[in-house]
């Protein structure tokens, strides 16, 4: 059985993505890096863009697509796009738009060796969706940009070996913080962002205890400090008693290849 290995290659505000290999299957999960800077992020983990089989997009915001349209017109980079129906008009993409995998949002696929699951999230995009994908025995679930997690989502989250969750901002920080109070009722709205309180929660009431791997991401620059997040995530794992491993997605670089 082939080894599943997964990196997050950037979580923030700035640019997201992350990869996912079984060694013989390989899928980007969103693409909101520049073509040359994926490429380079891949390299530090001893991966090539032009290896790539599969790109997952979980919304439009340039955040997690900045890179896409590129990517698609490129020749060197041969990988399937796989979207909603729903996302796919909603991208710029430079003048012709390029051939699409659609899929309606709930929808489960695979890819090569993986079987991918999706499922929406309440966030002000036009149809956003998070993944679980499940190969080589490994589940993994990302979900990040949305600003609660209903009864459907917690659902999914079941039985994942490694979980990345959103804890993009701290309630406080982002109140007295710099951004415009339009920006900060849309980041607390229910169709925002998770809080550092939201994740907590979660933790406290509804992980899976067979979860071994918490990366939290997507935090935010300006309203958040990963170590008030791993603070307040190692306080709510203490207090169920639960040993799972914690880390925090960074956007400047690479977290570490976890392996499966």
């Amino acid at each position: 059985m082939a080894e599943v290995s997964f990196c997050i290659l950037a979580s923030g505000s700035s640019g997201n993505a992350a990869f996912l290999s079984t060694g013989n299957t390989r899928i980007l999960i969103d693409a909101g890096l520049s073509m040359r800077e994926l490429a380079r992020r891949l390299a530090l983990i001893g991966e090539s863009i032009e290896s790539i089989d599969a790109i997952l997009i979980s919304h439009e915001h340039s955040d997690h697509v900045a890179g896409l349209p590129v990517l698609a017109r490129s020749k060197k980079v041969r990988a399937r796009i796989f979207l909603t129906r729903l996302t796919a008009p909603a991208i710029d993409w430079g003048g012709g738009q390029p051939r699409l995998e659609t899929f309606q949002a709930g929808a489960c696929f695979t890819v090569g060796d993986v079987e991918v699951t999706s499922f929406s999230i309440p966030h002000d995009a036009l149809d956003p969706v998070a993944f679980c994908l499940e190969a080589g025995g490994a589940r993994i679930g990302i979900v990040t940009d949305l600003g609660y997690i209903p009864a459907s989502i917690k659902f999914h989250l079941r039985h994942t070996d490694l979980l990345m969750l959103e804890s993009n901002h701290d309630l406080d920080m982002l109140k007295v913080g710099p951004y415009p109070w339009s920006i900060k009722q849309r980041v607390m709205s229910r169709v925002g962002h998770l809080s550092n309180l939201g994740m907590s929660e979660f933790l406290m009431q509804d992980l899976d205890p067979s979860t071994h791997r918490l990366v939290l991401g997507h935090l935010s620059e300006q309203n958040n400090h990963p170590e008030i997040v791993r603070m307040i995530a190692g306080q709510s794992l203490e207090e169920r008693g639960l040993r799972t491993q914690l880390s925090i997605a960074a956007q400047h670089t690479p977290s570490e290849v976890f392996r499966f």
